[in-house]
């Protein structure tokens, strides 16, 4: 069985655009997880009116 060389061109693409996906990923900074979210605001004595 030959495999034609557009077969191997359609492969070559998918394996570089692939790894330039994932090292265009890896300088990211910030927070790798979803922040918790802050607690809701209490009223305090001395804010009522």
């Amino acid at each position: 069985m030959r495999i034609c060389w557009s077969n191997w061109a359609l492969v070559v693409v998918v394996v570089v655009l692939g790894s330039v996906s994932l090292l265009a990923s890896c300088g990211q900074k910030g927070d790798l997880y979803l922040p918790e979210e802050p607690p809701a605001e209490t009223q305090n004595e001395n804010d009522r009116p």
